[in-house]
């Protein structure tokens, strides 16, 4: 007789999975924050647009101040001539711009029989210059207007996200000191002289960006206006504008900026369209592979494929704006791995320096801010963050 277990008779044991009350609470909570995020992304990206223009605008106030101005007038003048500028160039570009447009849809026929029988001129072409005689425009016509009617919706949301980007960017501009005053409050004193460095420099990244951008648009400003003033298109300077106005966005600004150049070359003479289109895109090309790369890596400091990576990166996440915040974002986000004292690979670092430096610097802001106020205390770590960065530039 053979030893061994008889198993249990009955039904099978069932596996029973009991999940807690906290643990369900916890995973509602992590969607439910979740969803507030993706919700709020539209908020957080106003408010980075705001930061921007109050680092752009900021120093240019500060100029004035320097120079026994009040600030309360160096704000409406520092803005004032921000808006006068921005209106001048609205009234060189949109009404030249559409003057182009609708003298081109007027000559749309003619131009077309043009095309058609200079393709026609070559037999490989033939079916080319067919296709060219036979498109009907007002297809492409309703088509545009049809689009254009369906995205005016998110048009007037930019539009509003931007105008609230720009009362943002005023209140942080005018109120500026207690901005910084509520910020530092929120942080730990034994933290406030690295949080003014942080500071400082993320109004250096955007000074730089700001220099970089402005680089780029006025090279394609002049390359485009010498290009169709060599051409003799009409409304050369106002076309120009446009392409310097519309570099502010990556890869996509370039694609709008040829349109309306290319068109207005074509009212010209056909071939002329095609030197303008070639040359253009040439320009881009060397523009998105050669000038960002370089100009931006430079100022920001950048490898030029982090500069690359980070403008597909932002343009694939969040379009447009996001292409346009890419950079500052990525700089800025260099910055505070640096500051937090994250070694990155293949950098090499001095830590035993800049932690003395760190030291000495905390032993200077606990020394001068013994029983102060908290106000007064970031007012210090501002100073002590200043003359830090100013020894590290002298430095180079």
């Amino acid at each position: 007789m053979t030893g061994g277990v008889t198993p249990p008779s009955g039904p099978n044991p069932t596996l029973r999975i009991e999940v807690s009350l906290k643990t369900m609470l916890l995973a509602v909570a992590v969607l439910a924050g979740t969803w507030i995020l993706i919700t709020l992304v539209p908020v957080a990206l106003a408010l980075v647009v705001a930061l921007i223009f109050a680092g752009t605008l900021n120093p240019a106030v500060q100029w004035f101040e320097r120079h026994q101005v009040r600030r309360e007038l160096a704000l409406v003048v520092v803005f004032g001539v921000s808006a006068l500028v921005v209106g001048a160039l609205a009234l060189l570009i949109f009404p030249s711009l559409t003057e182009q447009l609708l003298n081109y849809a007027a000559k749309v026929p003619e131009l077309q029989a043009s095309l058609a029988a200079a393709l026609g001129e070559f037999r490989s072409l033939s079916s080319a210059s067919e296709a060219v005689k036979n498109f009907d425009p007002g297809t492409l016509m309703t088509g545009g207007v049809t689009r254009l009617a369906s995205a005016s919706g998110g048009v007037l949301e930019f539009l509003g996200y931007l105008a609230s980007s720009l009362v943002l960017a005023l209140y942080f501009v005018a109120d500026r000191e207690r901005v910084r005053g509520g910020l530092y409050s929120l942080v730990p004193r034994g933290h406030h002289v690295r949080l003014a460095h942080i500071l400082n420099r993320l109004e250096t990244i955007v000074g730089g960006y700001m220099r970089g951008q402005l680089i780029t648009s006025v090279a394609i400003f002049l390359f485009t206006w010498a290009l169709l003033t060599a051409c003799q298109v009409p409304g050369a300077l106002a076309l120009a504008a446009f392409a310097g106005l519309t570099d502010v966005i990556p890869f996509v600004g370039g694609l709008i900026a040829m349109t309306p150049a290319t068109l207005a070359a074509v009212a010209v003479g056909p071939w002329v369209g095609v030197i303008v289109l070639v040359a253009m895109f040439v320009y881009m090309e060397f523009e998105s592979r050669i000038l960002v790369p370089r100009v931006y890596g430079h100022i920001l400091r950048l490898p030029s494929v982090v500069v690359v990576v980070a403008l597909l990166i932002g343009g694939r996440l969040l379009g447009i704006i996001g292409a346009v915040i890419a950079l500052p974002v990525a700089a800025a986000l260099r910055m505070l791995f640096e500051e937090l004292r994250v070694e990155l690979p293949g950098e090499d670092h001095d830590g035993h320096l800049v932690q003395q430096q760190d030291a000495s610097d905390q032993r200077e802001y606990e020394r001068q801010t013994a029983g102060v106020t908290a106000h007064a205390a970031a007012e210090v770590a501002g100073q002590i963050a200043d003359k830090t960065d100013a020894e590290e530039s002298a430095r180079g």
